[in-house]
């Protein structure tokens, strides 16, 4: 069996969809009426109680079919026993419903009473949608809804086997049974009588029974469509319509007539179809049975004594006496009149007989047709109400029996009725017309025929197509009036004949003259003109009274006006331009005082339609209103002004007050005002701001709408018809005319509406100002607003269902709600202006909280979707601006029936699924908007409270239970879990998905919103990506708005998924199963591991990888699939109107227009509820007429028509234009929306949930590449490249991490360094696709700069990518003991990897060289033309192109284009300007330090060879101009230019030692942060350039030195002394890791070319000599610890690059004393002059440093390797306290497993056995040095002469160092050799054969000195 929620959703989706159902849909369909047919057949009927089943109940333990056993407690056994009895329910069923209702519900916390009403509301919903159901099958057949005619016939086929089982008499004898007072009905007297629907209301239960009726009624009528009735049928069916017609005298609900009228026609259409369909070959249902006839003969003519009864039979008789007519018609084809049934005669005639004596047609206008009930009944039932309505007096008319008695009524009407009345005006009126005209002329049946006619094809007009039965009694009825009373009835026919544009026509035609003698347009004109010139006579007689208007002609002339109305507005728009060349008799007749009001009324009605024919006649009626109708005088209210009128004047305002008041009736004030309202809005001048009608406006606003309550109404339509002109006058001054600046400021001079100005003072206010002011002080008009609204939804939803009146008091209704819009856009901008007098509206509201609670309270209102969407935009904005709404919502306890009518709109709007043009009219939408924009709000807010948020504790502790509460979101869920109808429905699942992504990103309601999100009942995270994510977007041809919103709905769950993934608690059981979800569905599930007990970042302990991490072939993952989605090129949105419109002049126009307008209300722009800027068609419009006419004056003559329609022509292929540039628009905003979802997702999802992916490589480059190939795709827009661009840079990163620094491809446990070494990278292929395509992508033809800036760095971190896996300073001696010794596999291993490394630079060169030529002119153009940014990152790109270069390609292609000299250029040209500390000055500086780069990347790639090409261009030069080596010196040193330069480094020094500048204050504080990137981005560089160009001079003849090479570095220091002295001069002790390799450069620069100088007048020699005392000395503290630094890989690199100094200092040394002959001194001894100079005890301290730490080196080293080796067998907790000691912070955290521990450990411990063994080399090459100095100086027995002035002055002056500094020195020196000598070659990992023969040598020179 299916479920009947199952069954009316199956249904529904497949025959009420936009489109035809697909296959699936139709197999599924009759798949489920298939299993449905039992309860289909027999509906309504389930098991009765049982008293085993009620047993069992008690008993606790039920056991339920298709269920477990469900255990309950005592109230649960109570509850079901209850239900049972109140329902007439078995027990078992009552259980399932209790079980059911806890699923949908929770029914834990509840009270007992609420369980019940649950579990009733959940039946009776069952039930409804079963009848549902069938009445949707039902009206699928019978009426035409475009669905398949195969599919129509199958359902026809089981409905039909239905109806012949007994469907039929099971719905009338529901419709009876339903009636009852007992459990099977409405609940006996016992049962609960209320029961809580699905919406969460409390609805009473005698209601929805009733409602179930009216639907039963429904299908009964239908049923009788599909299947004809038979005989027991119609008798069943009458004795149902006689008890059910007999309940109407006791009430006045309207669903009960519904029914009754149901059953009504059921029985007509039985009868009528019945004879209808008889044929030749098929006879009547019916009357094949002649007992039957006879019996239902004398049953429909037994006379009935209820009235109410007695009607609908007559009613019945009527139909009856049709069907007999009709077989008698179809006998007439076969058979002879003659043989016709002598008793069918009779019966018929004595049927008309009862039918006219008893007047049934105006029994059916009166108590039917004219009934609220009846107009407010469904729609379609309606339709076929009418329809057979138009058969039936088709049949009725046509008949010769009928013709003769319709001549006979007629004749007696002729006869009956007065042809004239006498009386005046005045006793007319007193004698109420409408109540004599009911009971005279109404009830004659004639009249009664006539206006029956009317009442049926006023509804339907469509039906008089080819209707010539109409037509033909039309020419009939239309003759020999002899009496205005039928005369009106035969015209308010002809008025309703002409609704159409066919039967206005034939309507014209007939009134001619030629059709009939009396009746025609002449005589209306006539008439009109002889009373104007009558009574126009009368008042040029002085003294005489106008004579009084006779009854019978005011009444004759409303019917025919009422005709002309009709014919002029559906008249055909071409034909009737000619119909009446002249309207001014419509005029004259207004202003005369003895008109009849109501006839004013028909005259005013009839002109405002001319208003539809020609723009150019509402200057002609503006003329002839103010020529011929009564005037509105301006003047003050009375009562309020002491002045008294002389003399009373007839105007509108005495009209009203003293005419139509005494009458009760206001025809011609509320013509009058619906006239000026139609005049005023086709007014296109609003230069006045609506001045000029300030006089309509005070007599509307004083006299009219002001005083309404306090009249009194005959008629209470006229009442509400009174209001709505008024309310649309109101509506028009505020929408048509703004208040501009010059208004809002003259208002505080000015008094408000209630204080007593002269006229002159009126005349000059303005309407739209006067009613703001008024509202926003709470005046007249909101008074009087507020009254029409404050009676509250509930009544005017019953008075709307129940009055005649209640549609129009519907409108006013709304009008007041718009008007209250209106005012609540404008007041905010004046009530600042206006203070303290007028406040804004919600000021006003909130003085009365009800007016705020009954105006909210109307989104309730489900008959008139307008007020519903008013109320919910009312709330927007009250929400923002009335601070404490919920707490006073809550307070009223009005706040939880308002979320359950949210609830109840939403839902209703998803259910009904209408298409609706404009979306910010879509409640669905409006209240998604609402929601959405009160997330951010303060809390409470309505958003918390329309979704049920927990108000009274703190809304993120709430903890959300959509099952317990119905509001909107449980609604919102329950839309986004099924997704239905998508193709009406688009938008709220969009904004839907949006809603919960705001909900999730909220501070305040992100933990409750994602936790109940990550729920297992709803696990919302993971449940779309297959439903939406990636299945095809519809077609742009067919759904363009579809694929829009389908696109923003998959970004809004790409967002939503990316959300979770990155701030989900993954400590939480919820969110890590849905983390392993979503990372399963979105990358496959084989990468990811989703053990359910497993935390997310431990997965990849388990993983399974593959051995080789290259590229294989996996299936595609979901990623992919969605990133295709958006493959697609975009829609064009470049402005090309001039190829629609092709008028250049009118392009010029649109031009303008569309150019210069600006986004708003006065705009043509406006931002859609997306976001979009978007044109506004409508705003559009107007601007280009309104344009056009003031450029063009003359169009408002007739003449130019034709030139007016073709620029309205124009106008609209621009709008189509307009409408799909706006819609292009959207989609590629869409599509760029749900890209960046996409790329949110994924950098989240491989940026932190990177370790959950066991194939990480491999998804990393499917992303990559798949990012790649769509930028550089031609369809992919530059917007979408960027995007795309930057998955990439963060896949190429992680790719690289991966690699580098937690390579992902070591599966085993046991790690040893050989793994490290051959993990191999992405293939070779890969890698090329990645580098061709990235090339692709810059060189695509859209691009821009700062997309290639993220290409560019996308391009660099693939080069280091593609780097060699070890440092290429690492020894491969270090490498081989790493792989252990002899083992040849090992080494054929490196050589492979070798091998594979150098094919792929030779691959990724060749690639490049292909386009080689685009992409060097595309980033020299960056380097050169671009921002600062974009050269900086160029210039690293050719850095990187010079570093793969292979012979030199790219340096020549660089050199060929002179890029390098314009960047020697660049680096020259440096100002000053560019070392300030702004962001251009650092932009341009980093340029500066990119260009260096580039420079020195030339020097270190060629070698020789590329420094030789520098110097050769200048570089010394250019880089010696460079003027921020100027500014690198202080501005103390600065001062001491003036001092000697022989004296100038003591100075300086003495000022730096003392502190004096370092602690001069706060200002050189931010000076040295300067300074130290300066030294960073520039000093450092230059000087690295300039001693790259220094290996020229090594690689000269030492007699070749004194070359161009020398002179230029030379004379370069010499340009920069104060660089280098302050350099020379930096404290060590304090010196960082930078400021020693800047010491270490100048150094080696020195030690290059100083000692070729001949002089030392800059004292460099000395600084060296300093620098090297301060460093060789045994107390230097240059070699201790740096304190602060843990990390002992940081501490082994700051010691290498010490010693590094120490090197160049050494060098230095070596140089002087081999090449210059420098002899040092034995002792520390100053010298004569004063000056700190090296000595051999100062380098034996140095020795005895490098001895220790060589010694220190090797035993670190050795202990490292063997670590090393053993790492597989160290505990965790060993291996972390190696990473502790290797890294200042932890770079593994807790759940990191030891697999991952063991390979960072190794790492780091390589990288310091690298340091190491780099030391060892440099520590062993200084010793060297060293020792020769010493050996050189033991082996000179003499003092050598000076060779020079220079040596002189800095050698010992003495002749012979004494012997006891030489018996020192050598002591010392001995132990230090003796240790050097123990050095282990096993430890260093160095041949020291030649070394330890040079300690031999010097220990003996050292011991035979000693000893002399």
């Amino acid at each position: 069996m299916v479920p009947p929620k199952y069954l009316l959703s199956t249904i529904e989706s497949a025959l009420l969809g936009s489109s035809p159902p697909s296959p699936s849909q139709r197999i599924e369909l009759m798949h489920a009426i298939r299993n449905s047919l039992p309860s289909l057949e027999n509906p309504l009927s389930y098991p009765p109680r049982r008293p085993s089943d009620r047993s069992e109940v008690q008993s606790r333990v039920v056991r339920l079919p298709e269920l477990s056993v469900v255990r309950l407690d005592d109230q649960d056994v109570q509850i079901a026993l209850k239900l049972s009895d109140d329902l007439n329910l078995n027990e078992i069923e009552c259980v399932r419903l209790l079980v059911t209702a806890n699923q949908e519900w929770g029914l834990l916390g509840r009270e007992p009473v609420d369980i019940l009403r649950l579990a009733a509301g959940l039946w009776y919903t069952e039930r409804r949608d079963l009848i549902t159901a069938l009445y949707t099958l039902l009206r699928a057949v019978v009426l035409d809804q475009g669905i398949e005619e195969d599919v129509i016939s199958d359902i026809q086929k089981y409905l039909e086997d239905l109806i012949s089982a007994g469907l039929r008499q099971r719905l009338t004898s529901l419709i009876k049974e339903l009636s009852r007072a007992e459990p099977a009905g409405f609940g006996g007297p016992n049962a609960d009588g209320f029961l809580i629907d699905s919406r969460g209301a409390l609805v009473e239960r005698q209601a929805v029974v009733n409602r179930e009726r009216l639907i039963l009624a429904h299908c009964l009528v239908l049923s009788v469509l599909v299947v004809r009735a038979s005989p027991k049928d119609t008798k069943d069916i009458f004795s149902v319509l006689k008890d059910t017609a007999a309940e109407l005298n006791s009430t006045s609900d309207a669903v009960k007539y519904q029914i009754t009228y149901g059953l009504l026609f059921s029985l007509v259409i039985a009868f009528i179809s019945d004879a209808l369909s008889t044929v030749p070959e098929k006879v009547s249902v019916l009357s094949r049975d002649a007992s039957f006839r006879q019996e239902f003969q004398e049953i429909v003519m037994t006379a009935a004594s209820d009235p109410i009864v007695a009607g609908f039979v007559d009613c019945v008789r009527v139909a009856w006496a049709v069907h007999l007519m009709l077989l008698q018609d179809g006998l007439s084809g076969r058979e002879t009149i003659l043989s016709a049934s002598s008793s069918d005669l009779r019966n018929i005639s004595s049927c008309l007989e009862v039918i006219f004596s008893n007047n049934v047609f105006y029994f059916i206008l009166d108590k039917i047709l004219r009934t609220a009930a009846y107009q407010n009944d469904d729609e379609d039932m309606i339709y076929v109400y009418n329809g057979y309505l138009h058969k039936l007096i088709t049949c009725l008319l046509s008949h010769p029996l009928v013709r003769d008695k319709v001549k006979e009524v007629k004749e007696k009407a002729m006869t009956m009725l007065s042809p004239y009345h006498k009386g005046g005006q005045n006793e007319f009126i007193e004698n109420n017309l409408k109540s004599e005209q009911a009971s005279e002329a109404g009830r004659q049946p004639f009249v009664s025929l006539l206006e029956f006619v009317s009442e049926i094809y006023e509804k339907e007009p469509e039906l008089l197509s080819g209707n010539d039965v109409v037509w033909t009694f039309v020419n009939y009825a239309g003759e020999d009036h002899s009496n205005f009373k039928t005369l009106a009835a035969f015209l308010k026919m002809l008025a309703s004949l002409a609704s159409t544009e066919e039967g206005s026509s034939r309507v014209y035609e007939l009134l001619q003259g030629k059709s009939f003698r009396s009746v025609s347009w002449s005589t209306l004109f006539e008439c009109l003109s002889i009373y104007a010139d009558k009574f126009k006579q009368s008042l040029e007689s002085t003294g005489s009274m106008l004579p009084e208007f006779p009854e019978g002609d005011a009444k004759a002339l409303v019917a025919y006006l009422s005709v002309l109305q009709k014919v002029v507005r559906n008249g055909n728009p071409v034909e009737r331009r000619n119909w009446f060349p002249d309207i001014e008799p419509l005029f004259k007749l207004l202003s005369y005082e003895n008109v009849p009001p109501y006839l004013k009324g028909a005259l005013r009605d009839c002109i405002a339609a001319f208003l539809q024919v020609s723009p150019l006649l509402k200057d002609i009626i503006w003329t002839y209103l103010e020529q011929y109708d009564l005037p509105v005088v301006v003047r003050a209210q009375a009562g309020k002004s002491n002045q008294v009128m002389s003399t009373q004047v007839y105007d509108m305002q005495y009209e009203l007050n003293e005419v139509e008041a005494r009458s009760e009736y206001y025809p011609s004030t509320i013509s009058f005002i619906n006239l000026l309202n139609a005049l005023i809005s086709e007014d296109s001048d609003l230069s006045d701001r609506g001045l000029r009608f300030i006089g309509i406006f005070r007599f509307i606003y004083d006299h009219v709408f002001g005083p309404f309550h306090h009249r009194a109404y005959a008629d209470p339509c006229e009442k509400w018809q009174l209001v709505v002109t008024c309310l649309q006058h109101f509506r028009l001054m505020l929408s048509r005319y703004d208040v501009i600046d010059e208004d809002v400021d003259s208002i505080a001079d000015q008094p408000g509406l209630a204080s007593a100005l002269q006229p002159a003072q009126l005349q000059k206010q303005l309407p739209a100002v006067e009613l703001m002011k008024d509202f926003m002080s709470g005046k007249t008009a909101f008074r009087n607003i507020m009254s029409i609204l404050s009676p509250g939804v509930n009544v005017i939803i019953s008075e709307r269902m129940s009055q005649i009146h209640g549609e129009i008091l519907e409108k006013a209704v709304h009008l007041c709600l718009d008007i209250i819009m209106l005012v609540l856009e404008k007041d905010l901008a004046l009530a600042d202006h206006w203070r303290p007098l007028y406040q804004p509206l919600d000021v006003i509201l909130s003085q009365d909280h009800s007016h705020i609670i009954t105006i909210l309270e109307y989104v309730r209102y489900d008959l008139h979707p307008l007020i519903k969407q008013c109320s919910i935009k009312i709330m927007s904005s009250l929400s923002s601006r009335v601070i404490g709404l919920v707490q006073l919502l809550v307070k009223s306890r009005a706040g939880s029936s308002l979320v359950e009518d949210y609830a109840a709109c939403l839902e209703l709007r998803a259910e009904e699924g209408q298409n609706v043009d404009n979306n910010s009219d879509d409640p669905g939408v409006l209240i998604m908007q609402l929601l959405i924009d009160n997330i951010s709000r303060p809390a409470p807010n309505i958003t918390h409270l329309l979704l049920k948020f927990d108000l009274d504790a703190p809304i993120e502790h709430t903890v959300l239970q959509p099952r317990f509460h119905y509001s909107c979101l449980r609604v919102i869920l329950d839309i986004l879990d099924k997704l239905l109808k998508p193709e009406v429905n688009g938008l709220l699942h969009e904004f839907g998905f949006q809603l919960l992504y705001e909900l999730c990103v909220d501070p305040l309601t992100s933990g409750p919103v994602m936790d109940l999100l990550s729920s297992r009942r709803y696990q919302f995270f993971v449940k779309h990506l297959d439903t939406i994510g990636v299945a095809p977007l519809p077609k742009r041809n067919s759904s363009q708005a579809l694929r829009i919103s389908s696109l923003h709905q998959r970004a809004w769950l790409l967002k939503l998924l990316a959300v979770e993934l990155h701030v989900g608690d993954v400590k939480s059981s919820g969110h890590k199963e849905v983390n392993r979800s979503i990372l399963a569905d979105m990358f496959g599930r084989d990468g990811v591991h989703l053990e359910p007990d497993q935390n997310v970042a431990d997965t990849a302990a388990f993983l399974n990888d593959s051995e080789n991490t290259g590229i294989g072939t996996i299936s595609k993952s979901k990623v992919l699939e969605l990133l295709e989605v958006i493959q697609f090129r975009s829609p064009d949105i470049s402005m090309k109107y001039s190829e629609v419109v092709s008028n250049s002049k009118f392009n010029i126009l649109v031009e303008d227009v569309l150019g210069k307008s600006h986004t708003g209300k006065d705009g043509v722009y406006y931002y859609s509820e997306r976001g979009d800027r978007l044109i506004d068609l409508a705003s559009l419009r107007d601007k280009l007429l309104q344009k056009y006419h003031f450029l063009n004056p003359q169009l408002g003559s007739l003449a130019n028509e034709d030139e007016l329609s073709d620029v309205r022509e124009l106008i609209q292929q621009l709008l189509r234009w307009a409408w799909r540039h706006n819609r292009n628009l959207e989609e590629q905003a869409a599509q760029l929306h749900m890209l960046t979802g996409w790329c949110q997702i994924v950098e989240i999802s491989i940026s932190r949930r990177l370790s959950s992916f066991g194939n990480r490589s491999e998804i990393l480059f499917q992303v990559l590449d798949a990012s790649l190939s769509a930028s550089a795709s031609p369809d992919c827009s530059l917007k979408m490249a960027l995007l795309l661009t930057k998955v990439a840079v963060t896949c190429m990163a992680k790719l690289r991490d991966e690699r580098f620094f937690t390579p992902g491809g070591l599966a085993s446990d046991p790690i040893t360094s050989l793994d490290i070494i051959l993990l191999k990278p992405l293939s070779i292929g890969a890698c090329l696709s990645i580098l061709f395509k990235l090339i692709m992508a810059i060189l695509r033809n859209e691009s821009s700069e700062a997309l290639r800036m993220r290409q560019y760095a996308l391009l660099l971190g693939y080069f280091q990518y593609c780097q060699h896996m070890l440092d290429p300073g690492v020894p491969r001696r270090l490498l081989q003991f790493l792989q252990g010794s002899g083992e040849d596999n090992d080494d054929m291993d490196l050589k492979r990897i070798e091998k594979e490394q150098v094919e792929l630079a030779r691959s990724n060169f060749a690639t490049l060289r292909k386009e080689a030529q685009a992409m060097l002119d595309l980033v020299i153009k960056d380097a050169t033309r671009g921002n600062e940014s974009g050269k900086t990152v160029a210039h690293y790109v050719l850095d990187a192109l010079i570093s793969v270069d292979q012979g030199k390609f790219f340096l020549n292609q660089i050199q060929s284009r002179g890029f390098l000299r314009s960047c020697l250029t660049s680096i020259s040209n440096f100002s000053y300007q560019d070392i300030g500390r702004s962001v251009e000055a650092l932009q341009r500086a980093c340029t500066l330090e990119a260009e260096l780069a580039l420079l020195l990347r030339i020097s270190h790639k060629y070698g020789n060879a590329g420094a030789q090409i520098l110097f050769s261009m200048g570089v010394l030069e250019q880089i010696g101009s460079c003027k921020a080596l100027s500014t690198f010196v202080k501005v103390a040193i600065k001062s001491c230019i003036s001092v000697s330069v022989s004296l100038r480094w003591l100075i300086t020094r003495s000022a730096l030692c003392q502190g004096n500048l370092r602690r001069s204050g706060a200002r050189f504080g931010r000076e040295l942060a300067a300074d130290a990137d300066r030294q960073q981005m520039i000093v450092t560089p230059i000087l690295r350039l300039v001693l790259s160009l220094t290996s020229l001079i090594d690689a000269s003849d030492f007699l070749e030195v004194k070359n161009k090479v020398v002179r230029e570095v030379v004379e370069f220091l010499k340009l920069h002394p104060s660089l280098v002295d302050r350099v020379l001069l930096e404290d060590l002790c304090e010196a960082d890791e930078s400021t020693v390799e800047l010491i270490n450069l100048v150094v080696a620069i020195l030690s290059k070319v100083w000692p070729y100088e001949e002089n030392d007048d800059y004292g460099f020699v000395q600084g060296l000599f300093r620098l090297t005392f301060d460093i060789f000395s045994e107390d230097s503290e240059f070699f201790f610890p740096v304190p602060g630094v843990n990390s002992l890989v940081e501490t082994r690199r700051k010691e290498l690059n010490k010693f590094r100094l120490c090197f160049s200092l050494s060098s230095y040394l070596y140089f002087l004393v081999t090449k210059k002959s420098l002899r040092l001194q034995v002792s520390n001894d100053s010298s004569p002059t004063g000056w700190q100079q090296p000595s051999l005890t100062l380098l034996g301290h140095l020795l005895n440093t490098i001895m220790c730490a060589l010694e220190k080196a090797a035993d670190e080293k050795s202990s490292l390797l063997n670590k090393i080796q053993d790492i597989n067998e160290l505990s965790r907790q060993e291996v972390d306290e190696i990473i502790s000691m290797l890294a200042e912070k932890d770079p593994v955290s807790s759940a990191d497993n030891i697999h991952r521990r063991r390979y960072i450990a190794m790492v780091g411990m390589c990288q310091i056995v690298g340091y190491s063994d780099q030391l060892l080399t440099l520590l062993l090459l200084m010793a060297e040095n060293l020792l020769n100095v010493i050996l050189i100086h033991f082996r000179d027995k003499t003092v050598m002469p000076p060779t020079s002035e220079a040596v002189a002055m800095i050698t010992d002056a003495s002749d012979m160092v004494s012997k006891q500094n030489i018996a020192s020195f050598c002591g010392t020196l001995i132990p230090t050799l003796e240790r050097l000598k123990l050095l282990s070659e096993e430890k260093t990992g160095h041949n020291l054969k030649v070394f330890r023969r040079l300690v031999g040598s010097l220990k003996e020179s050292a011991i035979e000195a000693q000893s002399l």
